[in-house]
């Protein structure tokens, strides 16, 4: 047992520097479920609501692809579990993946590791480490979901069948970054292999459900839904994952056992001799330092969009007679159903843009942590255009998921109504909302200027514009409460008449938020 000397106090240890983070985690996923049954029985109060709504979803693939498999919808928890499980399941399992690297091959990086293994800390204990309080977030996010759905009328067995489901993939994408991060000396490389395994099980789950459902076996997303919660729960698939965790686990633990420390079962290639004159200003760097989380939010964007534009069409039968349902999508302005659909469909993919742009200029935070700020800053390069430069790639980067969000929603439309002047209508649409992104950007600046440390707040931010976005209506907050989010300013287009002075002002204070922030970062100590 040498091996794993020392894991209770690394346990604790991370517990108590990363004890925000895990509750936010834990509170986030627990909270989407929560509200999502909320919004369910609000939504679909009557039988008649929620065979209609399954019986428009059944036959929709673009929904099928983007929810998950056609299991009990005709039921309040069945909708749950659509409406909310295949997002969920995929949460988890980035929590888990991103919190696996972060312990290990993170600290291993960045050689805080290695001065603990001098002491008494054992081989393995790191990683057994991680693995415990990843595992612990876990169980605590499939309990809290089983125990917060009970309460709400849904069926006990059903309520277990969805917690158990959340906690099956998590362990299984916790074991498998544990096993990716032994691959590479770089912690981004060993995260991003685990993601492409992530992005394989969603698409090999949403071609399985569209199909005949053979194929949803080959995704681990897939083995959490087949267990039908609310739907005739069958327990025996929840032993895939668990089998695929516990071998995960053995070739992670052997390598674990046998690898150097701070190296990688592939040695990094050289680089070129010489860089790219890119690389020499501030912009050319940042844009290469976070090329790839834009290409990745770029093309989830894409995606995304393209499934708005595809379902549109569909939206006048899944609504049908629903009055509460017409009464919210008009909330977003005047014009027809669809009109009102797309409104609300862009406030969506612009509230999960500005993740993007919060994470952008979050890396100027991390560069700075890690020392490599003033390695650029001792060089001729001055302060303001170190920042501007990650700046303009948060700013502009926004612009470019925007569009690409747009254009995806726009291009299935135009082709199924045959009319081409919807891809600039919806891409007019989407960019309508970038001023209200760059006052979240501009509020993630100032933060990161005046308070560093403080800069997850903006994180904060963006979840309050999402709980009003999404559940203003429903939950019925006083009125200043809801005209504290940027996005309640923009016009809602298509639905609504552009309006020039919002997005002025929107701009004006997000200028002004920038601004502060470059002040700040000037006058402070680096690091």
């Amino acid at each position: 047992m040498s091996g794993l000397a020392g894991i209770w106090t690394l346990v604790r240890f991370t517990v108590r520097r990363d004890r925000f983070r895990i509750a936010v985690w834990v509170v986030c996923v627990t909270a989407l479920v929560v509200v999502t049954a909320a919004s369910i029985k609000g939504l679909f109060p009557t039988q008649a609501d929620l065979d209609q709504a399954a019986a428009a979803s059944s036959r929709n693939a673009a929904v099928i692809a983007f929810n998950g498999p056609v299991q009990g919808l005709d039921t309040v928890g069945g909708e749950v579990a659509f409406q909310s499980g295949t997002f969920g399941l995929i949460l988890v399992a980035l929590m888990s993946l991103l919190m696996i690297g972060r312990c290990t091959r993170v600290e291993e990086e960045s050689g805080r590791t290695e001065l603990l293994r001098a002491a008494v800390l054992g081989r393995a204990a790191p990683a057994a480490a991680a693995l415990v309080v990843v595992t612990g977030m876990n169980v605590l996010i499939g309990v809290t979901v089983a125990i917060s759905l009970i309460p709400q009328g849904l069926p006990t067995a059903g309520s277990v069948a969805f917690g158990a489901s959340f906690l099956a993939i998590g362990l299984v994408f916790s074991a498998l970054a544990l096993l990716t991060a032994q691959v590479s000396e770089n912690s981004r490389v060993g995260s991003g292999i685990a993601g492409a395994v992530l992005g394989y099980a969603f698409a090999m789950r949403a071609i399985g459900d569209i199909g005949d459902g053979r194929l949803s076996w080959l995704s681990p997303i897939g083995w959490s839904q087949k267990p039908r919660p609310f739907a005739g729960e069958r327990w025996w698939p929840f032993a895939i994952p668990l089998a695929g965790t516990v071998v995960l686990l053995v070739i992670a633990g052997a390598i674990i056992a046998r690898r150097d420390l701070g190296a990688g079962l592939i040695r990094p290639r050289p680089g070129p001799a010489a860089a790219a004159p890119s690389l020499a200003r501030p912009l050319g760097l940042a844009v290469r330092l976070q090329r790839g989380m834009l290409v990745a939010w770029t093309a989830g964007l894409l995606v995304l969009g393209f499934v708005y534009g595809a379902i549109a069409d569909d939206v006048q039968d899944f609504v049908g007679g629903n009055q509460t349902l017409k009464e919210l999508m008009a909330a977003a302005g005047g014009g027809s159903l669809v009109d009102a659909y797309f409104g609300t469909a862009m406030l969506t993919l612009a509230l999960i843009a500005s993740g993007f742009a919060v994470q952008s200029v979050q890396r100027l935070r991390g560069e700075e942590a890690a020392m490599h700020a003033e390695y650029v800053l001792a060089t001729a390069v001055s302060r303001n255009r170190w920042l501007t430069g990650h700046l303009a790639v948060a700013l502009g980067g926004s612009v470019v998921l925007m569009a690409a969000a747009g254009l995806g929603a726009g291009v299935p439309y135009a082709a199924e109504t045959g009319n081409a002047g919807q891809i600039a209508t919806l891409l007019g649409a989407a960019l309508a909302h970038v001023p209200a992104i760059w006052l979240l950007a501009g509020v993630a600046t100032a933060l990161y200027g005046l308070a560093p440390r403080a800069l997850s707040a903006a994180w904060a931010v963006l979840a309050v514009c999402f709980v009003i976005g999404f559940f203003g209506d429903l939950l019925k907050p006083p009125h200043w409460v809801i005209e504290l989010s940027p996005f309640q300013h923009t016009p809602q287009l298509p639905a609504a008449r552009f309006a020039l002075t919002p997005v002025v002002m929107l701009l004006a204070i997000a200028a002004a938020l920038v601004a502060t922030g470059c002040t700040a970062f000037r006058r402070r100590d680096v690091g």
